[in-house]
């Protein structure tokens, strides 16, 4: 990932909560994922993935935070 890349990405800041429907379901969905990659390629490539912040922008947003950036970090991570 090249610099100018990285300066290109908006991830800007929004207020509210998830859900506590969104916030099981993608409990869930986020488990069974990390629990596959870690399965079939072991945990230092699901941490490698974790550390790309366009595979953690994407993994937040196929778990179901897709409406805005802010809040992916707890969301992803939290559970």
């Amino acid at each position: 990932m090249t610099r100018e890349a990285l300066r290109d990405c908006d991830l800007p800041l929004h207020g509210g909560r998830v859900p506590s429907w969104l916030a099981e379901r993608m409990t869930t969905l986020g488990t069974a994922i990390a629990e596959s990659i870690v399965a079939d390629y072991g945990r230092s490539a699901f941490l490698s993935r974790l550390s790309d912040p366009f595979w953690f922008q994407a993994y937040g947003s196929v778990m179901g935070m897709d409406w805005h950036s802010s809040g992916i970090t707890t969301s992803v991570m939290a559970r």
